[in-house]
């Protein structure tokens, strides 16, 4: 037993490394000169955002990467969802009327597992659940597809940072094919990143914003992507963003959200954005094909 652990972790140890000199998909540009295409929340023009249908329309459209949410319920299990409350994309409101402002945190796993998170979307999608993080990642182990993953509001769950990596960790989504080339860890919040690189050193990290130009080395310290919004890209804070070498010591990446037309694709693309997150991730797939 005791040999058995030993090699175990010299096995991790060396992924480890490996993973630390190896740029992830998601650090580097496409090799056929495309952009790569995150499906916001699955693809949730199409589908109810952030649940597995949407994750299976984006799979079916042939999108490689989606985008999720991480928050966790009232008795600690990790689910996906944007809002902090569960009032805009459940039917919580008729289920539990009483119970305002029906916040992710104040309910259990089991109460939020029996609300409909689909029929605000369509008839179609009538009884979609709210998928745990452990589901999720089941999916996209079965569709291929790559997880930029926020952890959404990580202030409002001390040690979800840890949390979220002990997930990851038991769906075997810290070995060295998904660390350099499935999965990134994203957040508005710079010290759950900070947490987040300090724990597990070769996950690839991406912040949400637009730091100054002055602090990109500060960020780069812990942090291998700049993920801001669309109408604060400039081509000079791109190319500054891809002048800095990030956590890995790799150039930055810039990805810009959401954009789901394709004149402001095409806008970007000029820019040099290396990543584009959007609802539509067929029409930019379509866009960025074009424009190669």
């Amino acid at each position: 037993m005791q040999h058995r652990t030993a090699v175990s972790t010299v096995v991790s140890a060396l992924c480890g490394v490996l993973a630390l000199a190896l740029p992830s998909q998601a650090a580097s540009a496409d090799p056929a000169g495309h952009i790569t295409v995150f499906g916001h929340r699955g693809a949730s023009a199409y589908a109810p955002e952030n649940t597995l249908s949407s994750v299976q329309e984006a799979a079916d459209l042939g999108v490689d990467w989606v985008e999720n949410d991480v928050q966790r319920t009232r008795d600690g299990a990790l689910v996906v969802i944007h809002d902090t409350t569960l009032a805009r994309t459940t039917n919580v409101r008729q289920r539990y009327p009483d119970r305002a402002p029906w916040s992710v945190s104040s309910f259990s796993l089991a109460e939020i597992k029996q609300l409909d998170a689909g029929s605000w979307f369509g008839p179609d999608f009538r009884g979609e659940r709210v998928p745990t993080l452990m589901e999720y990642l089941d999916l996209l182990d079965d569709t291929g597809q790559g997880l930029l993953l926020e952890l959404k509001q990580p202030e409002l769950y001390p040690g979800i940072e840890r949390q979220t990596l002990e997930v990851l960790d038991r769906a075997d989504w810290l070995d060295l094919p998904h660390l350099s080339q499935r999965l990134v860890v994203q957040s508005f919040s710079a010290p759950a990143l900070r947490t987040t690189h300090r724990l597990r050193p070769e996950v690839h990290t991406g912040f949400l914003g637009s730091p100054p130009v002055s602090q990109l080395k500060q960020y780069a310290a812990f942090t291998d992507e700049i993920n801001a919004e669309q109408h604060t890209v400039t081509s000079a804070y791109v190319k500054a963003v891809h002048g800095t070498k990030g956590a890995h010591q790799t150039p930055m990446r810039f990805n810009t959200w959401t954009v789901d037309n394709a004149p402001a694709a095409t806008r970007l693309m000029k820019m040099g954005v290396d990543g584009i997150i959007t609802d539509r991730p067929d029409l930019i797939e379509s866009t960025a094909r074009q424009g190669a």
